[in-house]
């Protein structure tokens, strides 16, 4: 993906490379102090811009996480704050830029205890940061644990320093335990675990801050994950043009299920259509073109009884992209299908049924990704649907993805509430803007639509999925709670009008 400039906001770094990130602005002239003494400003000005006067304790640990604390309690005690910091392990063991921000507090420093925070109004977490690499133990653990089980009405405010602690800010995994924060204060750039859950849900409110590092660093970077959001691949959406016509917008072919399970097919075919694809059409076996018929108008209809049907019809080469799996059935003629239309070329989502009828094979389904002949492929699985299809792959969420773009040659639309849209060259995209109103029975068969619908207009394969899932997560939130899957299409037309509307 080649990463506008536009973009470069939207760039999550890993801890080690926001290590990296910090080292070069050092390399270039600003000392380590100062980063520490601009986070820990940020943090103070967040919480005082949030709480009123009151007890505030402040939860130090021994790196550089601890000394933004140090810096956010000299900051907020100058301005009146009442102030105890409790530190984690010896202050002579401090060391480098740490060890100078906790020779500027000149207050009594506690250790830390588990029933440290009582009576404070907030309390400022800065015990770890997001490269914790193991999981939390001892007086940590056993604070962050009481914390949390605190009612929720007699619990402090919790402002987390870069990331909860005890949660990993390059997977967004627990580490033990992690604190549940309703502010996070982070620097810079976001981590993958701010985005990831359950890292998401622990963060609260997060607030990006500037802390005087450079963007030009992101060059020596090169970072690979990124927030979704137009700016990522807005210069590719496929605009409207008065002297188009409806075969230059593609053809978007949808297989559909027998007689009993069409509604899939035809959810699928109103998203490709809603999407911009200039014709659809439903390849329905003919035993179920009556059913579909009745439910079908602007979408078009063909009998297709088999896979050798389906090549006929995909030897048209104006039907340019094809979706297989939503409501097809498991089994060998969903497969024969699959085959036979990776061969002919046409750009290919696989949902649903498409992905579980290789569950026994799916190094078949993986060689004719990336045969010769086969077209740019989108792979878009539920959970379920990926363990069927990768059980060998473990890890977190994100690195799952990746492997699994790698490991089939396709783009994986991991999907979930932190949708992940993966290429096997290890670019990723995880994306926020999707609302709990789309845990709906059909909202995924519209969402392979919308990125079939994307494809047919020659949009490249990996932004044709980010963008299928923000539009989707759009057209869900301009709904709310209550939508239904046939809802989703129909909302598409405001979000194009916002999304396409001239700047100024």
């Amino acid at each position: 993906m080649a990463t506008p400039p536009t973009a470069t906001s939207l760039a999550l770094l890993t801890a080690a490379q926001m290590s990296r990130a910090d080292a070069l602005t050092i390399e270039r002239g600003t000392p380590g102090i100062v980063l520490m003494e601009n986070a820990g400003r940020a943090v103070a000005d967040a919480c005082a811009a949030r709480f009123p006067r009151g007890p505030v304790d402040v939860f130090c640990g021994p790196g550089n996480n601890g000394g933004d604390g140090f810096v956010a309690a000299r900051l907020l005690r100058e301005r009146g704050w009442s102030v105890t910091l409790h530190l984690l392990g010896e202050l002579s063991a401090l060391k480098g830029d740490a060890a100078l921000a906790a020779e500027s507090w000149a207050a009594p420093v506690e250790p830390l205890t588990s029933q440290a925070g009582e009576g404070a109004l907030f309390i400022i977490d800065a015990l770890f940061g997001a490269g914790l690499s193991r999981d939390l133990t001892g007086t940590a653990r056993d604070l962050v644990g009481r914390l949390n089980a605190l009612p929720r009405a007699k619990r402090p405010a919790i402002v987390a320093v870069d990331v909860p602690s005890g949660l990993s800010g390059d997977t967004g995994e627990v580490r033990g335990d992690a604190l549940e924060a309703d502010l996070t204060v982070t620097f810079f750039r976001k981590k993958p675990g701010h985005l990831i859950l359950p890292g998401r849900l622990l963060c609260g409110e997060l607030l990006l801050a500037d802390i005087g590092i450079d963007e030009e660093v992101l060059a020596d970077i090169a970072p690979t994950a990124f927030e979704n959001a137009p700016a990522l691949w807005d210069r590719l959406l496929p605009r409207p043009h008065l002297d188009a016509h409806k075969y230059v917008r593609g053809h978007a072919l949808v297989t559909s299920g027998g007689p009993s399970s069409t509604g899939a097919a035809r959810l699928a075919a109103r998203g490709a259509a809603r999407a911009g694809a200039g014709l659809v059409t439903v390849a329905s076996p003919p035993n179920a073109v009556l059913v579909n018929a009745a439910h079908l108008t602007s979408i078009m209809l063909t009998p297709c009884a088999n896979a050798d049907a389906l090549s006929k019809l995909l030897e048209d080469k104006r039907k340019n992209a094809c979706l297989i799996g939503p409501g097809n059935g498991v089994g060998q003629g969903t497969r024969e299908n699959v085959l036979a239309a990776l061969l002919s070329g046409a750009s290919m989502v696989l949902d649903a049924d498409a992905l579980t009828s290789f569950a026994e094979n799916p190094r078949d389904l993986f060689v004719a990704i990336t045969g010769y002949f086969a077209g740019p492929t989108v792979l878009t699985p539920h959970e379920g649907e990926f363990k069927r299809l990768f059980p060998q792959v473990k890890g977190d969420h994100l690195a799952r993805a990746r492997e699994a773009a790698r490991e089939s040659g396709a783009i994986i639309v991991l999907k979930g509430p932190d949708t992940i849209i993966a290429s096997p060259d290890g670019d990723a995209v995880i994306n926020t803007n999707a609302g709990p109103e789309l845990a709906t029975a059909g909202s995924g068969d519209v969402l392979a639509g919308f990125i079939l619908g994307l494809l047919a207009q020659g949009v490249p394969a990996f932004e044709a999925a980010a963008m299928g899932v923000w539009l989707h997560g759009a057209a869900g939130a301009s709904l709310g709670h209550g939508l239904i899957a046939e809802d989703l299409p129909d909302a598409l037309p405001a979000v194009w009008r916002v999304l396409l509307a001239p700047e100024g």
